[in-house]
């Protein structure tokens, strides 16, 4: 099975792999590189009005969120996610306050988009997305003696990305230190792409998937 996953989503491609290897032949994800359990407090170190910090804190998210109608927090993720500065809070701020109501979408996603995203939270809530990968994210994989990846790994990043100004991450990736955990990983970077870059530019990341299939026609796709 070769497993395409967007953004955080990945986190679950990783943990399938690392737990259970032999179901899994590749993985292509977006944004989001392979990092050891414990890499996000012994590798890196963020502030703690990071949004990744907030989120992790059971409640603070919620009671976030909670000021603001679904659709209004979704619109204000794409928003700020979109953008290539790290969503950081101040010490008075949520992470929430760091969208301005005048600030407009990016020209690659419509309101419409928006409301039917808004409309999907409505029904199951926030809960999940928050568990996974945020409050999770230091236990996947936490019980293999020996975290590695070795099926073929594809991360496509979108070059103004605000990963790239993650503390550490820009070396991790381009010194090629992930290939000490992910040995046959490849990193192809988008012009211009943010960190939606599959919704940004979607035929382009479509091209760059078929290519690496066509690359492993050996793997089994699912």
């Amino acid at each position: 099975m070769v497993q395409v996953i967007p953004s955080f989503g990945g986190w679950i491609a990783y943990a399938l792999a690392l737990l259970h290897p032999e179901k899994v032949a590749g993985i292509i994800t977006s944004n989001v590189l392979f990092m050891p359990p414990g890499a996000f407090t012994d590798q890196f170190v963020f502030p703690e009005g990071f949004y990744i910090s907030r989120w992790q804190k059971p409640g603070r998210a919620e009671a976030d969120f909670g000021r603001f109608d679904v659709k209004t927090v979704v619109r204000n993720i794409y928003t700020m996610f979109s953008q290539s500065e790290v969503p950081t809070a101040g010490e008075n701020e949520e992470i929430m306050d760091l969208v301005k109501p005048s600030t407009p979408l990016p020209s690659w996603i419509t309101e419409e988009e928006i409301e039917t995203y808004g409309t999907l939270y409505e029904k199951n809530g926030f809960r999940r997305a928050l568990q996974v990968p945020y409050r999770a994210m230091h236990t996947v994989g936490s019980e293999v003696q020996d975290p590695k990846i070795k099926v073929p790994t594809l991360v496509i990043l979108g070059e103004k990305d605000y990963v790239m100004k993650l503390p550490g991450m820009e070396k991790y990736i381009r010194s090629g230190a992930v290939k000490k955990y992910v040995p046959n990983h490849e990193t192809i970077y988008v012009p211009n792409g943010s960190h939606f870059v599959h919704e940004q530019f979607p035929d382009h990341v479509n091209q760059l998937i078929l290519a690496f299939l066509d690359r492993n026609k050996h793997l089994a796709v699912v």
